[in-house]
């Protein structure tokens, strides 16, 4: 769902695809593609390594915490610098070391080294994507004109879900058949070479007006533009608290092995579920014209999510479960295109990589700790119930989407302005 800020953004039903004819677009959204590809199998395959080491749900959980703890260190500073160098040399650069930390998992993964090597190589992965995200968020509103922004937020969503549903089948398929993780490794290193490359021909030139000093004054730029807008934080409220009580994905291998008995390919099937939810989400909203009551829609849509969550949890059936995961990628599509639409189009340019920071703050830091409030609920319920790893998972997921809803009627009372938004066209 996109949510223009002006009348100057299309309808929806006109020509969704006349974007993709922008060349640095392509290359941008093209190279995004592949990065994100290699993320996803990066992803699956460490939680099945890990898993498959250790059988430790806290061990999963461990993997957001380690990815988190960066993102509260360098986000401001990550912010700062996306706003006053260029971003398109950021981009480049760190696609170019996330391609070396990949191949530095290979090799700890050929060697069988200890875990804790695993975790250190998530610091930097870590350190490196908080960097990232200020750059390449406020990167996209350079490509394109601000009439097709809306429509280049709804393709670089769906490409990102696309991948999504690629890169677990990709890593799960190479897992099952050479059983030997460093290969998929070796493979999301490439890609994010790649990607580096694709992303050097965009032609477009960001042109930095006046290099501000990182002084507390500017860095904290970013939180002041957000808490002044109450749509923005509220939305950004709600998605934070839905991302980290639902975090259901981080259980993933532990549904597959133990409570659905699909094993690795299983696993892969499950996390391509959300983004295929997702992907159809896209394409219906790219050819409907904007919702009337876009504020209602997405606190229905927030609920939806903590409801299928639940399904989730409680289900021992792997196509219920399927089912069930599909359905919360719908829907938390409507959240993930309102909310980058209205950060980036109510934000100057020269505040953007800033802003892009603290709202990645928010959802990265969301999306990690969703994972280690999983890891560990799962843990803590496990042995209280006779060690039983699985019915651990299940209360965790079953209760993190009864706390989603909760977050939703709190959200809905404390910033009436979203129940109240109407036509997604309007300002």
């Amino acid at each position: 769902m996109s949510q223009p800020a002006s009348s100057d953004l299309p309808v929806q039903n006109g020509d969704a695809y006349a974007v993709l004819r922008n060349r640095d677009f392509s290359c941008y959204l093209f190279g995004r593609f592949i990065a994100a590809l290699g993320q996803q199998m990066l992803t699956m395959t460490l939680g099945w390594e890990l898993y498959e080491r250790t059988h430790s749900a806290l061990a999963l959980g461990l993997v957001g915490l380690t990815q988190v703890i960066p993102m509260f260190l360098f986000t401001l500073p990550a912010g700062h610098i996306a706003d006053n160098r260029n971003r398109k040399h950021i981009l480049v650069t760190l696609n170019a070391g996330l391609g070396i930390v990949c191949a530095g998992f290979a090799v700890i993964s050929a060697v069988r080294a200890p875990v804790v090597w695993i975790y250190v190589c998530l610091a930097v992965v870590g350190t490196i994507r908080t960097f990232l995200w200020a750059a390449s968020a406020s990167f996209l509103p350079q490509l394109v004109e601000r009439k097709q922004f809306a429509q280049a937020v709804n393709w670089n969503s769906s490409t990102f879900q696309l991948s999504c549903i690629l890169g677990p089948l990709a890593a799960g398929g190479l897992i099952e058949l050479t059983q030997k993780p460093a290969l998929v490794y070796v493979v999301t290193a490439t890609t994010m070479i790649v990607c580096s490359a694709l992303v050097s021909l965009v032609r477009q030139r960001q042109v930095v007006t006046a290099r501000e000093e990182m002084t507390l004054k500017s860095l904290l730029t970013g939180f002041k533009f957000v808490f002044a807008s109450r749509i923005i934080v509220g939305i950004i409220t709600l998605d934070l608290f839905a991302v980290l009580l639902g975090g259901a994905i981080a259980l993933l291998p532990i549904y597959a092995k133990d409570i659905l008995h699909v094993g690795p390919t299983g696993l892969g099937f499950l996390q391509t579920a959300m983004p295929v939810g997702a992907i159809v989400c896209s394409f219906i909203l790219a050819h409907r014209p904007p919702l009337q009551k876009a504020g209602h829609a997405l606190l229905w849509a927030v609920v939806g999510f903590g409801l299928a969550t639940i399904g989730f949890g409680l289900s021992t059936w792997f196509w219920l479960s399927f089912a069930m995961l599909l359905v919360c990628g719908a829907t938390d599509n409507v959240s993930v295109v309102v909310r980058h639409t209205l950060v980036q189009l109510l934000t100057p340019d020269e505040k953007r990589g800033r802003v892009s920071a603290v709202n990645n703050l928010f959802i990265g830091t969301s999306n990690e700790l969703g994972g280690f409030e999983s890891g560990t609920v799962a843990h803590w319920f496990g042995p209280a119930v006779g060690n039983a790893i699985a019915t651990g998972a299940m209360i965790s997921v079953v209760s993190g989407g009864v706390g989603t809803i909760f977050a939703v009627l709190c959200v809905a009372w404390i910033w009436p302005e979203i129940r109240k938004y109407g036509r997604l066209d309007a300002h």
